[in-house]
């Protein structure tokens, strides 16, 4: 049976010599309840609102087209040329969502003439957003590649027909150009 040195008997578990504190004891010591709030009720209602103020401050900065309030996605001056090329034009796309709500209106008719008329009506407007978006697409791409040499055209032609496609009224940053101006 060896003999331990004093560095061993250190690190070997000792009795405390005191019972362990009871909750009550050990929470009053520490002066700090963890069931109270960090913050008190009107710091928390200051707090919301605000953030609220700031989050509406934001979406204002956004919905003006202030670069810093931008995301990634609708920064640049290319973005902005597209969102401008889009915006100075009408397209067949921002009239779907209002003739979807009249053929739903039409299929309503008991008539199955007009539920068929109705559907090909829906049809037809699809096809022709579609070939505008593609014509769209190519326009946008021709404009970009003479205007702002040696940029990226990815992304920027389903950029462009995403934003035809929205009624002009719900576009976000909202249009910074008429309909038919020259920018």
């Amino acid at each position: 049976m060896s003999k331990e040195s004093p560095a061993e008997k250190s690190q070997s578990p000792q009795k405390k010599g005191r019972p362990t504190p009871k909750r009550k004891d050990a929470e009053s010591a520490r002066k700090v309840s963890p069931l109270a709030p960090a913050h008190t009720k009107e710091e928390k209602a200051r707090q919301k609102s605000a953030a609220r103020v700031a989050r509406m401050a934001q979406r204002a900065a956004y919905l003006r087209g202030d670069e810093s309030a931008l995301p990634l996605r609708d920064k640049g001056p290319v973005k902005k040329f597209v969102r401008n090329y889009v915006d100075s034009r009408r397209s067949i796309g921002e009239y779907f969502l209002p003739i979807i709500a009249i053929v739903l209106i039409i299929s309503l008719i008991p008539v199955a003439v007009a539920a068929v008329m109705g559907v090909a009506l829906m049809y037809a407007v699809l096809f022709a957003s579609v070939v505008d978006g593609i014509f769209l697409t190519k326009r946008i791409k021709r404009e970009v590649a003479s205007r702002f040499p040696g940029e990226s055209l990815k992304g920027l032609g389903m950029y462009g027909w995403l934003r035809s496609t929205q009624m002009r009224r719900m576009r976000a940053p909202k249009p910074g150009v008429a309909v038919g101006e020259k920018f």
